[in-house]
């Protein structure tokens, strides 16, 4: 499970150096407030597994935003 998560990370993060190229956004943003917000959006959800790549780049985008 922590080596998926790591792959996830690692598969999120090229996505995002190849999104942020193509459009000319900082490809850094603080993990941490990504990370928090996506588990804010987990517990919004009930807590349900198997949505955290979705999370994670919902985080993503709101916090570019």
């Amino acid at each position: 499970m922590v080596q998926e998560r790591k792959r996830t990370r690692s598969h999120v993060s090229e996505q995002i150096q190849r999104e942020s190229a193509r459009d000319n956004v900082p490809a850094r943003i603080d993990e941490d407030r990504i990370r928090q917000r996506a588990y804010d959006r987990y517990c919004e959800r009930g807590c349900e597994d198997g949505h955290d790549l979705d999370d994670w780049l919902e985080a993503e985008r709101l916090l570019r935003n």
